[in-house]
């Protein structure tokens, strides 16, 4: 019988490998943990690996999985900016991600993220706890109908995120390195990254991680903000620098943030951090600050999404064993 070691699995998520074990006649080894140097070696035995990473794996790793005779990794998000992909590929193993697997999931978030910002949510909710019940310019929001939505990143998430802020009326503007047909039902492109910050109220980011884009949102980018204009990350946390980012919103550069990323996140998500407290002094801030609304990486988490992810990536690693290669290879 084929068998599958399936790493950094949470109790949630049991129910899904079970089933699809059961429905694919495969056996199956819950290992805890993300795949590291220290416990790669309970893969030995097994004909495949899939796993959710969101810190480095480091050249060791694929050089035992190629000595176990293991042909790739399975990568469980749509992000694999955690992998090597050279070393990989010297060491024979394919890594596959799960590039789509609920689109509307995250666009519905970045729409509440919106909403929450433009209405001033925070602001009301601080009022209301200190029983300040007057109608002030301080809780006054805007209409999204009004505003223009600068869509950075037009892949099968962007779209359906454009899609989503057309239907309540705003004008909808995208910027992507390959423009593509579809996008154009909902947005207008623009020719580069600043003159759509130029004109938008809302910027809202849905990119990979390259070393192209590291930090491409920096203070000398929010110079070109509107005053008035919000920053939504639900892409990777390197595309924007934190630093600068604080520095921007402290001056005015913009109006605030919405995040569910940060660039040095992996410590710190997913895990319950209330008995050890943040050591990161940057994250600290972030999470201090009174223009941005941070959120631990949970655009994505919903029921399908998480269904999906589980069932993708076990099935581009029994594609892989199957036939040597799978449609959601990246390297």
């Amino acid at each position: 019988m084929t068998k599958i070691a399936v790493y950094q699995v949470r109790e949630e998520e049991l129910p899904i490998v079970e089933k699809w074990s059961k429905d694919n006649n495969v056996e199956v080894k819950i290992i805890d943990g993300q795949i590291t140097p220290e416990n790669v070696h309970l893969a030995k035995g097994f004909d495949g690996v899939t796993t959710s990473q969101n810190m480095k794996v480091p050249a060791e790793v694929y050089e035992k999985l190629h000595e176990y005779g293991i042909k790739q990794i399975a990568q469980r998000s749509a992000g694999f900016d955690y992998y090597d992909l050279e070393e990989a590929t010297k060491n024979d193993i394919i890594i596959s991600n799960v590039p789509v697997y609920s689109p509307e999931s995250i666009a519905e978030f970045v729409l509440t993220q919106a909403l929450m910002l433009i209405r001033k949510v925070r602001e009301i909710e601080e009022k209301t706890n200190e029983r300040d019940f007057r109608w002030q310019p301080a809780i006054r929001g805007g209409l999204l109908g009004e505003m223009t939505v600068g869509v950075i990143g037009t892949g099968h998430i962007g779209r359906v995120t454009a899609q989503l802020f057309k239907g309540f009326g705003a004008k909808v503007i995208g910027y992507d390195l390959y423009p593509n047909e579809e996008a154009t039902k909902y947005l207008e492109y623009k020719d580069s990254v600043e003159e759509l910050v130029k004109e938008a109220d809302v910027v809202t980011l849905h990119v990979p991680a390259t070393a192209d884009n590291y930090h491409q949102f920096d203070y000398e980018m929010f110079k070109h903000f509107k005053p008035s204009a919000y920053l939504i990350n639900n892409a990777r946390g390197s595309v924007v620098d934190t630093e600068g980012l604080i520095k921007a919103l402290d001056e005015g550069l913009l109006a605030g943030a919405a995040l569910d990323t940060y660039e040095n996140e992996g410590s710190y998500v997913p895990a319950d951090n209330r008995e050890t407290g943040i050591k990161d002094e940057l994250f600290q801030r972030l999470l201090d600050h009174p223009k941005v609304l941070y959120t631990p990486h949970i655009a994505f988490y919903t029921n399908v999404s998480v269904r999906n992810i589980m069932n993708i990536g076990l099935d581009s690693t029994l594609e892989v064993i199957k036939t040597g290669d799978t449609k959601n290879r990246v390297n």
